[in-house]
């Protein structure tokens, strides 16, 4: 990944050209979604230089967790910016500045890219150096497990919504009166899948809590026994022992600077996405496709090097760990970030996009059943 590092010019040209030329928000969107990858990647690494510092479980979350930084902060912007319908909004348009159908799409989004994009293209760099590459069951299958327990959260209120739509009475304008008995209204649905939703993410939010803390209480069990049995196994391991390491000070100012130089990006897209919009890039593939590669790009990388090096375990650990903290905890956090700001974020997502992360779900699991992969499962994937 540090090819990626011939990136680095895109980011200060991002903020220069943000205040110089701010009305060209195109040219700004693209310097600052390709300054984002250098800038991912550093914070990345600098992750995985404070993670060698830890126990080798902890280390490995801690790592996942840094790497999951970016995606929170777009989140927390993306909210923020969210604008209701008439809010501040001159140009009569009722969609201007809702961004929450971008928040949704960018969720399921990230699981998808994961799962799929990212998995498929570890299995297949693995492949091409190793016909086959075994991992543990352990750490597959609870990943799966979790994933789908927590696409059955996130279904909830998509279901709730598809069976109670049809339900709802409007009141007509013309006609001379209103039936005043009909409580149940398109708004009144609104509200209780944003109730619906404030629950589930709750609840998903400590069922992400009961998973790091079996991770941490598993520090000298089957987790701790399978990285460490990976990671000796590495091809590159005397290599990268040889490599000179990041002292805590140098490990610090490397994280504040990436997060610093993250977050201000971030805001510079999310400050663009109106203009992508309207110059004709759909909201839907700018959340479900754009973003998530863009703010999973440091993991992405090192999942993939680290599959390479034939190093399963931890790349599929970093496939998977990720989706089950968009799902169980980022996702959720924007739920509750919105409850907070008194904006109606829900979980209500499009039955057909929900239906596409339960399939990749059970896809994936399948993949994983037998404990081995190949680089055709991995291209199958991709």
């Amino acid at each position: 990944s540090q090819y990626v590092n011939l990136l680095w010019p895109f980011a200060p040209l991002a903020i220069i050209f943000r205040y110089a030329l701010p009305h060209h928000p195109l040219l700004i969107f693209g310097l600052a979604y390709i300054g984002m990858i250098p800038s991912a990647n550093l914070l990345g690494f600098a992750g995985q230089e404070f993670a060698k510092k830890m126990p080798k479980v902890a280390g490995t979350l801690i790592e996942t967790t840094f790497g999951s930084l970016v995606e929170i902060i777009l989140f927390v912007v993306l909210i923020v910016k969210h604008r209701e319908p008439g809010e501040g909004d001159e140009s009569g348009n009722g969609d201007e500045g809702n961004l929450i159908p971008i928040i949704q799409a960018a969720i399921l989004g990230s699981i998808l890219t994961n799962l799929l994009l990212c998995l498929g293209l570890c299995f297949f760099v693995g492949g091409l150096r190793k016909t086959t590459q075994k991992f543990h069951s352990a750490i597959s299958e609870t990943g799966n497990g979790l994933l789908l327990v927590a696409a059955f959260g996130l279904l909830i209120p998509s279901a709730f919504y598809s069976a109670l739509k049809g339900e709802t009475t409007v009141a007509k304008s013309g006609l001379a009166f209103v039936i005043s008995e009909a409580k149940f209204t398109p708004e009144t649905l609104q509200r209780d899948i944003v109730k619906i939703s404030q629950v589930t993410s709750v609840v998903l939010i400590i069922a992400f809590g009961c998973y790091l803390l079996f991770n941490a209480r598993s520090q000298h069990s089957v987790f701790h026994e399978v990285i460490e049995t990976d990671e000796h196994g590495d091809l590159d391991r005397e290599e990268d022992q040889a490599r000179m390491k990041y002292t805590g000070t140098e490990t610090t100012v490397a994280l504040i600077i990436a997060l610093t130089l993250s977050t201000l990006l971030l805001i510079y897209l999310v400050e663009q996405i109106e203009a992508v919009v309207h110059s004709g890039v759909p909201d839907q593939f700018l959340g479900l496709i754009l973003l998530p590669l863009v703010e999973k790009a440091a993991e992405h990388l090192t999942a993939i090097d680290e599959a390479y090096d034939g190093v399963i375990n931890v790349a599929l650990f970093h496939c998977l760990g990720p989706s089950i903290q968009t799902a169980l905890f980022n996702g959720p956090l924007v739920v509750i970030v919105g409850w907070i700001l008194g904006k109606p974020m829900d979980l209500n997502f499009e039955i057909f996009m929900i239906v596409l992360v339960v399939l990749g779900i059970l896809v994936v699991g399948n993949f994983l059943r037998d404990g081995e992969t190949n680089w055709l499962e991995g291209a199958l994937l991709v």
